[in-house]
């Protein structure tokens, strides 16, 4: 099954400026813009889509863009708009039917979002429900994104950590190093291992996954092993959903490691689901004072107990950052990243003439597409807007 461009003309990509507070990044770069310029497509960008990721207008204009006012020009008429953060149900509502949209839509978390895409009969693809296949490695937004968040997030505790993180023999003793604790070994925790070791800490790291084990100590961590009863590795890399007896022994046979530690940076997900809780308030209370905890999973929760989302909290003398978004404080690196996985997923869609294709039999596409001609296509979400037809 494929669904083609029913006018036959060459495609229109929009590219409007991020409206989401605090996002710096920009969908598509100037080198993504020419190669499809060059092939006869247009592509719209709004005026300072690219400022604060230091892109400017005419870096654009000069890859063949024709840059825009206003957005809503670029939604009214754009065939595609290619975005970073998901638009607003006002966005949403300048697109004509039948308009193609990509970008993080997060479709399990914002059924809403769905729902209204869903009835503007919107055909929106979610870089985070790209499958992560070997295939698709080049496509997977989640993981270069989560690479740039692995290394900020230890950068950050570095800067509110009040002691040095490598080893120092100094004429006023020496200072030993300080003890980062990895919570997740995902792409997000194995940057932060390895960031935190070349900064000079000590660093271990825990998952629920065993497989991971030699990649942590490729990178010069120790791998923490607590005996839960079970390996919880999923598919896609992703670990599975713990149990309550599970979710207790992690948590105890973290306490003592956290109490302990100078640093905890939490990475653990669970897809579609809130983040599980490994940090309790008990342990917290057990860490010292001035240690620092950068849970990056503060936007579904948090793998602490007393993270805050999108805040920076004091708790028993220890520093809980809950900061969001942060590949987009690194936007210049991040935005090419993004736009690049971009480009492989359109390679998939867009071909050499700039005619575009949705090919449903394509294993990736399939997995990506949330809605299609009014109907919502994507497996996890439609168990999440009907529960009652999940599998038992």
């Amino acid at each position: 099954m494929a669904e083609e461009q029913s006018s036959g003309k060459k495609l229109t990509i929009g590219i409007p400026r991020e409206t989401t507070p605090n996002e710096r990044r920009v969908a598509l770069t100037p080198d993504g813009v020419k190669k499809y310029t060059g092939s006869g497509v247009t592509v719209l960008v709004e005026r300072d889509a690219g400022k604060d990721a230091f892109v400017s207008d005419a870096a654009f204009e000069l890859a063949g863009a024709r840059v825009v006012d206003d957005a809503a020009s670029i939604y009214k008429n754009a065939d595609l708009v290619l975005k970073v953060q998901k638009p607003s149900k006002e966005e949403i509502d300048l697109m004509p039917e039948g308009s193609k949209l990509i970008a993080f839509l997060s479709p399990m978390f914002d059924l809403d979002l769905v729902k209204h895409l869903q009835d503007r009969k919107i055909t929106a693809l979610s870089m985070d429900a790209i499958p992560r296949t070997t295939r698709a490695q080049y496509m997977d937004a989640l993981s270069s994104q989560a690479t740039v968040a692995g290394y900020k997030a230890v950068l950050i505790a570095a800067y509110e950590l009040p002691k040095f993180f490598p080893l120092l023999t100094t004429a006023a003793g020496n200072i030993p190093p300080a003890k980062v604790l990895v919570i997740g070994a995902g792409v997000a925790g194995l940057m932060a291992i390895g960031t935190a070791r070349r900064l000079g800490a000590v660093v271990e790291a825990y998952d629920a996954r065993s497989v991971v084990k030699e990649q942590i100590e490729s990178l010069g961590g120790k791998y923490i092993e607590i005996d839960t009863g079970a390996d919880l590795a999923g598919s896609g890399g992703y670990a599975k959903e713990a149990t309550d007896e599970i979710l207790r022994r992690q948590q105890e046979g973290l306490a003592d490691r956290a109490a302990k530690s100078d640093v905890i940076i939490t990475t653990a997900a669970v897809p579609g689901r809130p983040a599980p809780r490994l940090i309790p308030a008990s342990t917290v209370e057990r860490m010292p004072a001035g240690s620092v905890i950068v849970d990056l999973a503060a936007e579904t929760g948090g793998n602490c107990e007393l993270t805050e989302k999108g805040k920076i909290v004091h708790r028993h003398g220890v520093t809980i950052v809950g900061t969001l978004n942060l590949p987009s404080t690194l936007a210049v690196h991040s935005s090419q990243m993004y736009s690049k996985n971009l480009q492989n997923l359109l390679a998939l869609m867009i071909d050499k003439d700039g005619q575009f294709t949705l090919d449903m039999d394509d294993d990736i596409i399939a997995n990506t597409v949330i809605t299609l001609g009014g109907a919502v296509v994507h497996e996890g979400t439609k168990q999440r807007l009907n529960p009652a037809t999940t599998p038992a």
